[in-house]
């Protein structure tokens, strides 16, 4: 696959330190260690210390990114070919053939050493393990199986993804503790409607390429009706750190608003659908995940400090 790619493609310009950056996909990036440093920052006892420890702080996220790096690039190289097929990926550097597969490759390798390194040595095994089993999953397990698979590929590939805010969990802690679960569980299930919605507005790209995402598979109103009972199911299970006692009455408040924020658009997109709508959801979902989990490390801070 990698050496059709190199010749199918001329490079249209010398490649640059851009193109590496591009290829670890910075803004998915950013996002999942965000949530990554907002666990770190829920597993500390702020009785104890306002900050974390300064080792899980600045080794754990550095190890977390560069992990998640190393997955989007081997991303990049796995999808080349349909890369070039969908408009909005067909820029992409190694599709575009600025970089070769061989040496993407390599700078992935050298990202996920790297992090397990860090990870291992400078943080603790297990957030170590558990990276690598994101890395693995995300890489391989949904990029070369399940997304060619199953219209259900980011279902259950999603698990890969909702797992940074257990890794900076673990990064302070060294267990994977029962709250920790709680925070992949809404990113597991908030995974679905954010993706299903960027679907249906590249329905058309996905189907060229022979993706069978769930719009393409079953249709966009079939996929609706998912999105809308999928975003009923986020919200609910946005409660549970609430209900089990993990935070407040100010998160509450907070995931409910958020929650009908987010539930307005979907409505909007399964019954008064107009142009734009499904990506303005998709838009809409990450600025949700964002605030849910500003507001739980705002309620963990404050919390103690006016007691509810």
């Amino acid at each position: 696959m990698a050496q059709q790619v190199e010749k199918q493609y001329k490079i249209d310009r010398p490649v640059t330190w851009r193109d590496y950056y591009e290829m670890t996909k910075p803004k998915v990036v950013y996002l999942l260690v965000f949530t990554a440093v907002v666990g770190m920052f829920l597993a500390n006892d702020v009785s104890v210390s306002w900050l974390p420890p300064i080792n899980a702080l600045v080794w754990g996220t550095l190890g977390i990114a560069f992990a998640a790096g190393a997955a989007a690039v081997v991303n990049h190289v796995v999808d080349a070919r349909i890369d070039t097929i969908m408009a909005r990926t067909m820029q992409r550097p190694v599709a575009q053939g600025r970089v070769e597969p061989k040496k993407a490759i390599l700078f992935a390798t050298f990202l996920g050493v790297i992090a397990m390194a860090m990870l291992w040595y400078l943080v603790n095994p297990l957030t170590a393990v558990l990276t690598l089993g994101g890395l693995v999953g995300y890489a391989f397990i949904y990029t070369m199986f399940l997304k060619r698979a199953t219209p259900q590929n980011i279902v259950i590939g999603g698990l890969s993804g909702a797992i940074p805010p257990l890794l900076g969990w673990t990064s302070v802690t060294g267990s994977a503790d029962p709250y920790a679960w709680l925070l992949v569980l809404i990113i597991f299930t908030w995974t679905p409607p954010h993706f299903w919605a960027l679907s249906i507005h590249r329905i058309e790209d996905y189907a060229k390429a022979e993706i069978p995402m769930l719009p393409v598979t079953h249709g966009e109103e079939f996929t609706k009706t998912s999105i809308l009972l999928y975003c009923i199911l986020l919200i609910l299970s946005t409660l549970l750190p609430y209900l089990t006692g993990m935070s407040g009455l100010i998160y509450l408040v907070g995931a409910v608003i958020l929650g009908a924020w987010f539930l307005y658009y979907c409505v909007v997109l399964k019954y008064r659908e107009t142009d734009g709508v499904a990506m303005k959801t998709f838009g809409v979902s990450i600025g949700y995940l964002t605030f849910l989990f500003a507001v739980l490390l705002i309620d963990h801070y404050l919390k103690p400090v006016i007691g509810f």
